[in-house]
């Protein structure tokens, strides 16, 4: 009989978006490949997909219904491992699986960021630093993807291990470094001309990411920067907010809204500068695939952002609200070419440690898998 893996999410997208090359590796190496998920999607190396809704607050009752399902999956099916990821498929799962867990079913919780770090609200801590720490228990491995969360959980959790990993993997065969000629081609192909200066900031428009300081920059260089423009790659809740904002400041035409995109590595091999102003991160991901584009990167001094772009070596950091200082670096990059090559050639170096092949091994460690 075959041995059985579970993973488990809030929503499918994120299954897709981060963990396809490890259901592919399981089903390699002969596993049957469940999934838990929120949401309607075909993933590819399922042998089953069990679609449960999932709300993201932990205050909504349908997380009663879909943790009684959970636990009658999990029941059921004899997984050898459960792997959940994201908050609330993290607290449900780890809930579900406590009978599974004294049969033997090892419990693996990925952190993809905590809702408290530095700088976060108040009841940030009072709610989900006390349910984090209480459900450490019910893990036998916590995987962190920054320093911030690893000491946060080495000092003050009771999972027996705890790892440090380079996040989720980026395919350095698909995100790599262009020729010029590769680079205007590709702007002839999408629009632009070969003497624009772009920008490009892959991210959810929402709060957390934080673009409208970066609408109010391009505002501020436009003049200095006749051709500079600003590509926001992604949809949100304040999607209609931040497109009033560039019209009212004067810069519609300066930055291009390009909703959710199957051809991020396209549109960042077109681009200057990669950009993050976010307020907190996990482990960005956007940024790791900037890195291995050979972009220079500037981003905001934030749990995530700091742990890839070190100031001035391969990137810039700027205070998370410092508009004068986002505006500075941009005109910084804009006037040398030399760092701008130096900061490439670190990037390119950096990102061979978070490559797919690199986290894989280090997953395998954790799985143990014969």
């Amino acid at each position: 009989m075959k041995k059985k893996i579970l993973f488990c999410a809030t929503i499918d997208t994120h299954i897709k978006a981060f963990h396809l090359p490890y259901l592919k590796w399981f089903k390699e190496k002969g596993w049957e490949v469940h999934v838990v998920a929120n949401g309607n999607l075909e993933l590819p190396y399922v042998d089953k997909k069990y679609s449960i809704s999932i709300a993201r607050s932990p205050f909504k009752i349908q997380n009663v219904k879909a943790f009684k399902e959970l636990r009658g999956i999990i029941e059921v099916n004899n997984y050898q491992i459960i792997h959940c990821h994201t908050p609330m498929g993290g607290v449900l799962t780890r809930l579900a699986a406590s009978r599974a867990r004294k049969m033997g079913t090892k419990v693996i919780y990925t952190a993809h960021g905590f809702h408290f770090y530095e700088g976060a609200p108040l009841k940030n801590w009072g709610i989900y630093y006390p349910i984090e720490k209480y459900l450490s228990r019910y893990n036998d491995y916590l995987i962190t993807l920054n320093e911030e969360d690893y000491l946060i959980a080495k000092h003050k959790f009771k999972t027996k291990y705890i790892s440090l990993i380079n996040g989720v993997g980026i395919d350095l065969n698909k995100y790599q470094p262009r020729t010029y000629v590769e680079k205007n081609e590709l702007r002839k192909e999408f629009g632009y001309n070969s003497n624009d200066f772009i920008l490009i900031y892959v991210g959810e428009l929402s709060f957390r990411k934080h673009q409208d300081i970066l609408i109010n920059m391009i505002s501020s260089l436009k003049i200095e920067i006749p051709t500079i423009k600003l590509l926001l790659v992604g949809t949100g809740p304040l999607l209609e907010k931040y497109k009033s904002q560039a019209i009212e400041s004067g810069v519609k035409d300066n930055i291009d809204f390009l909703g959710f995109r199957e051809d991020v590595n396209k549109l960042m091999s077109l681009s200057d500068i990669a950009i993050s102003s976010s307020r907190q991160e996990g482990l960005p991901v956007n940024i790791l695939e900037a890195m291995a584009t050979g972009l220079p990167i500037i981003v905001s001094d934030c749990r995530g952002n700091r742990d890839l772009i070190k100031d001035n070596i391969n990137g810039i950091l700027i205070n998370t609200n410092n508009l004068a200082g986002f505006s500075q670096a941009v005109l910084r990059l804009y006037n040398s070419k030399e760092e701008v090559t130096r900061f490439k050639a670190q990037n390119l170096e950096f990102i061979k440690s978070y490559s797919i092949e690199t986290i894989i091994k280090q997953y395998e460690a954790i799985y143990q898998v014969e």
